[in-house]
């Protein structure tokens, strides 16, 4: 008999959620499921067709507009200091801008949901999969349970990073998030939702838990194309993961996996690497060797309605919610600088007085693939890494390598490469210049224990936030809070 843990937060949403699949492994039948209380069904895993339309599924919970298919990745820039408001509108992000949101807001409660059902599509699946295991060969069984944990992992890491105190400021001491690994099955919402956090730490642990069990069972390559984990992805992710900790040992350990040691830097494999231009990752539908993960979407499969990324941060196409601060990153020669012939200067448009980001272009609906890791990340990961941990010499290689894709006769000012200090702000200053619209910047800053800079324009004054201050994290959701006996909330 399977033990299943029920909570309602978002009971309905997650078990049915898990009927809807991607591509063209849908079947009718699977859109018109027989009543039952259960998703954990016969039916569900009795085919390999219908178990890939369940793992389709699990990407379809990730890629969730409200999720990492456009507003998990909007807050994170639009909390941080690249971006101005133009049009105000609390529908749009006005709060988050203004870092003025409380528990009931609806981008907080949004972001949970989305995320922990998820999250509950993973648990629900992979109980599934363990009870059908004949139903499929044993390495489409591990590939697949593989994507699960790595999905399960990238949801985590991102409500962690939201919701609880940065890693670094206590090693993970602080409050962290209720640990859901049990599936819900239960359509009526009955049971219970109680569940105490657990500490960032123990949330950590579990993540990279699902990551190292992910890296033994994803395949080696990129078979599925650019929309599906592979064994790079998860450990790309855990570069990720390690770089929040400020884990550099361990994050050199996993870049070593996956970057040769001598230039041309990219993987062993060759399955990973650079384009020779950035301007092939942004044009709407890459799925490239730079793309450890993109999230690919269609005009019968969009965001929704003001969550795509090229809305917000385009004007033409978009609706100009947005545009670049001049006195953020911007502000760089690399970008703005007349003598410049840095290639990502090509991303910024000026309309009017102001200034657009540009890499997501496709008009309405809008349906650029949103980039969930790119190789360019793991190259500035492993730079920083090295800086951190005094070893000059591969710091400079790997973040040159970044900078002379985009311009190949740029030569750094020695001052700024020659000391530890010097060249730790230096890539750091690459990370925004590269990564600028990805979703970034407020982990960034999160990482690195910095307060949330202030910004200003035309629509508005943001203030700066201090690391001490309660506005500095997210709230946790109303919602949970009203169904969980057991949550707390943020002090």
């Amino acid at each position: 008999m399977i033990t299943i843990k029920k909570y309602k937060y978002a009971v309905n949403a997650a078990v049915l959620a898990l009927t809807m699949v991607l591509g063209s492994s849908c079947t009718k039948d699977l859109l018109t499921p027989s009543p039952t209380t259960s998703i954990i069904d016969s039916k569900a895993f009795e085919t390999p067709a219908r178990i890939l339309s369940q793992v389709n599924g699990l990407y379809a919970g990730v890629k969730n507009g409200q999720f990492y298919g456009g507003r998990y990745v909007i807050y994170n820039e639009i909390r941080g200091e690249e971006f101005i408001v133009n049009k105000p509108n609390g529908v749009t992000g006005l709060d988050t801008w203004n870092q003025n949101v409380n528990s009931n807001t609806n981008e907080v409660v949004n972001l949970w949901s989305a995320a922990y059902s998820a999250i509950n599509r993973v648990n629900v699946f992979l109980v599934g999969l363990n009870a059908n295991l004949s139903k499929v060969d044993a390495a489409t069984a591990n590939q697949y349970i593989g994507e699960a944990e790595f999905l399960r992992a990238l949801s985590y890491f991102a409500l962690v990073q939201t919701y609880a105190k940065p890693y670094v400021f206590d090693g993970g001491a602080s409050p962290g998030l209720p640990l859901r690994l049990l599936a819900e099955t239960d359509l009526t919402g009955a049971g219970t939702n109680d569940l105490a956090r657990s500490t960032v730490a123990q949330v950590y642990t579990q993540i990279l838990k699902d990551l190292d069990d992910a890296e033994t069972k994803l395949g080696a390559t990129q078979a599925n194309g650019a929309f599906r984990a592979y064994k790079n992805t998860a450990i790309a992710l855990k570069t990720r993961v390690y770089l929040a900790q400020a884990n550099y040992a361990k994050v050199l350990t996993e870049t070593s996996k996956i970057i040769t040691t001598t230039a041309p830097y990219q993987s062993p494999n060759g399955a990973s690497k650079l384009e020779s231009s950035i301007a092939t990752v942004f044009t709407g539908s890459y799925s490239g060797a730079e793309a450890l993960l993109f999230l690919p979407f269609t005009t019968s499969d969009a965001p929704g309605t003001q969550n795509q990324l090229a809305y917000y941060f385009t004007s033409g196409p978009g609706n100009g919610e947005y545009y670049l601060n001049p006195t953020g990153i911007y502000a760089n020669a690399a970008l703005s600088g007349t003598a410049s012939t840095d290639a990502r200067k090509g991303f910024i448009t000026k309309v009017g007085t102001v200034n657009y980001l540009t890499k997501y272009k496709t008009p309405s609906p809008f349906t650029d693939y949103v980039p969930v890791l790119r190789y360019s990340e793991v190259l500035l990961n492993a730079a920083e890494a090295y800086a951190r941990t005094g070893d000059l010499v591969n710091a400079t290689s790997l973040l040159y390598a970044v900078r002379h894709r985009s311009d190949a006769a740029f030569t750094f000012n020695p001052a700024d490469i020659s000391s530890q200090a010097a060249l730790i702000n230096t890539i750091l200053t690459e990370r925004r210049i590269e990564l600028v619209g990805e979703g970034f910047r407020l982990t960034d800053l999160f990482r690195t224990g910095q307060a949330l800079p202030a910004k200003s324009g035309a629509q508005g004054n943001s203030p700066a936030v201090a690391v001490t201050a309660s506005n500095y994290i997210w709230p946790i959701s109303g919602v949970e809070l009203q169904t969980n006996k057991l949550m707390q909330p943020n002090p």
